[in-house]
């Protein structure tokens, strides 16, 4: 899918080493982006490095930026390395997440707390650090935008899971986080908006999917009758990084196969 949707713009994308925000970082460079690759570190140096190398291919310029998105030091890393890099951040996809599945009854306080740091805190770092960054900076030229931040929420944050407990009340929050966000930025001449995956086969779900029961079940239950790609998503989080999505702000977007709307 290349159309020059982000020609001449910078694109942020967190946890991009792998899934979809490999996929929505490959898609900005596609489309005519230069891209900040945010990973977690060591252990996905080698994953990031290949995402760098396809971004490459398209002609996009690069920066790798390491780090726990746990952190308010890494948020402020991205936005420091977009601004060295680049002058500016037009686009930010804050997409780095975990879902360790686990029983509700045992579930470990210590993990509901990381998952809690990682997926909502974590993105209100980078969020806040990456708007801050935007809000000083002059709109992209012929346009009256200063940026344009999408936040990869999921299904979850519409409905529960037995074994997501510690995990769904984090994608409603960073759903919640930019219909708020919107509000608050809307007058700085920024969009917030988020994407809902459905099912998308990625490696956090992927032993999970092994089990072929739960993966026929959950083939049965999308009226598409398949599980979402990362593919899937590039599209949706583009139009809403792009001009196409201009007086779009506060929205969220179901990419799920039709899941949501099932009783089947």
């Amino acid at each position: 899918m290349s159309f020059g949707l982000l020609k001449g713009k910078v694109v942020a994308v967190t946890g991009c080493s792998t899934g979809i925000g490999r996929a929505i970082a490959i898609g900005a460079a596609r489309n005519g982006a230069n891209v900040i690759l945010h990973h977690l570190g060591d252990s996905t140096k080698k994953d990031i490095e290949g995402v760098q190398a396809e971004c490459s291919k398209h002609g996009a310029k690069t920066v790798i930026v390491p780090g726990d998105i746990a952190s308010a030091q890494t948020a402020s890393d991205i936005v420091a390395a977009g601004v060295s890099s680049f002058s500016r951040i037009d686009v930010l996809v804050s997409n780095a997440g975990i879902c360790p599945f686990h029983t509700f009854l045992d579930l470990p306080h210590d993990l509901w707390k990381r998952v809690q740091d990682v997926n909502l805190n974590g993105a209100f770092y980078v969020v806040q650090a990456v708007a801050n960054q935007m809000a000083k900076q002059e709109p992209f030229a012929g346009t009256s935008s200063r940026g344009s931040i999408v936040a990869v929420s999921s299904i979850s944050a519409l409905m529960g899971g037995g074994e997501q407990c510690h995990y769904t009340p984090t994608k409603a929050g960073i759903k919640s986080l930019m219909e708020s966000c919107a509000i608050a930025l809307g007058p700085k001449g920024i969009r917030c908006n988020s994407v809902l995956p459905g099912t998308i086969e990625t490696d956090i779900n992927r032993e999970d999917l092994s089990n072929p029961e739960k993966r026929a079940d959950q083939e049965r239950r999308a009226p598409l009758g398949r599980l979402g790609q990362p593919e899937d998503l590039v599209g949706p989080a583009l139009f809403f990084a792009s001009d196409l999505s201009g007086y779009c702000t506060g929205a969220s977007l179901l990419v799920d196969g039709g899941m949501a709307i099932s009783l089947q």
